[in-house]
Formats: C-alpha cells, structure tokens, sequence
C-alpha cells in the first residue's frame, strides 16, 4: 500500500474537519473550515473550489457509506423482507450522522444532485423489491422503481423528523425498516417478528 501523499492527507483532513464544523455550525464559512482543520484558506480552496463542491464531497463520501451498509445489510439474509429490514437499519446507523448535512445540501445542492448520487443504492433496492414481490413477500400496486423512491423519501423523512427532535434517533433505524417494510405490503405480524429478531444495537424496536 502506498504511502498517502501530504495533498491527500490534507484533502481528507479538510473533509473530516469540514463534516465537523459544518455539522456543527451549518453556516460555517470556508475561513472557519480551513482555521479548524490547521491549514491556510488557499490550501482549501486548492482542494475545493467552492464551498458548494466542498459540501458535494462529502455527500460523495456519504453516499458511498450509506451504499457499503446497504449492501451489507442487504447480504445478512436471502429473505427480501428480512434483507429489506437490515438494509434499512444499517442505512441509518451511517445516514444518522449525516443527516443535518443532508439538510444542509438540500439548500446548497440540488436535489436531483443527490438523487443521482443515489441512483445506485436504489437501483439494489429495486432489485429486491423485485424479488419481493415476484416471491409475494411483498404486495403493493407500485412497481418496484416507484417503491423505491418511496423507500428513499421516507428515510429523509424521518431524517427530518430526528432533525426536528419528533423522533429519536436511537428510534429512527427500526422505524426506517418497520415502515419500510409495511408500505411494502409486509403484514404486521410478520414486520414485529422481522424487527424483534433483527441485532440488538443502537435502534430500538418502533412497532
């Protein structure tokens, strides 16, 4: 493994700084950013353009954690209902800690921006819609691309909720995968067997 170069190790040390200041201070300039990570404002700007493209990066970085947990999760069980549960409980456990920066982005990135960014975890998530519904795991009148955007509203939906302070955050992963699972057409019964049996973890039971 090569050794990371000074301009990397700069470039990451700028992201991990930049998530926390602007978590922190959603208003925070790139003068405070470059101040807190220890480097002069042109060094940012030499990575970062913008504070916009600054602000993409790290929802690139976000996009790519939330896709490793939801393939992670997704793998923890051929049932689609039970994978659709871990996925989603996964997804949350990174989105949790993004999600005031996705606020944030969606006042300074479009959102088709982050949409697209997406397009590949939803397009796994449609794959087990598919399988869910061809196996009669799940029934819905939505065709499985349309269940999956709506999978994905309802997660910054309760991203908002948590922001709000309506949700609790250590509630919100179950309460992604319960109702995930039950505007898939998953009965009840069936959702509180999946939910209880899931690890036990930071997300507490929602059903």
């Amino acid at each position: 493994m090569e050794p990371m170069s000074r301009a990397d190790a700069n470039r990451r040390r700028i992201l991990e700084v930049a998530l926390a200041e602007l978590l922190r201070d959603p208003d925070a300039s790139m003068d405070q950013i470059a101040r807190a990570a220890g480097v002069v404002r042109r060094t940012v700007y030499g990575h970062f353009p913008s504070r916009e493209a600054l602000i993409g990066a790290l929802i690139d970085g976000a996009v790519e954690a939330v896709a490793a947990a939801h393939a992670s999760g997704r793998a923890r069980s051929d049932d689609p209902a039970e994978s659709l549960a871990h996925s989603m409980v996964a997804v949350w456990e990174i989105a949790d800690g993004y999600r005031l920066l996705v606020a944030l982005a969606q006042r300074s990135v479009a959102m088709e921006g982050i949409r697209q960014r997406l397009a590949p975890v939803r397009e796994e998530c449609v794959n087990v819609l598919r399988l869910g519904l061809g196996q009669g795991a799940f029934t819905s009148p939505l065709p499985p691309a349309a269940l999956a955007y709506v999978h994905e509203q309802q997660l910054f939906g309760l991203m908002e909720a948590v922001n709000d302070g309506l949700l609790a955050p250590e509630a919100a992963g179950r309460a992604a995968a319960s109702t995930a699972l039950m505007s898939a057409g998953v009965p009840v019964s069936r959702v509180r067997e999946i939910i209880a049996a899931l690890p036990e973890g930071r997300c507490r039971s929602a059903t």
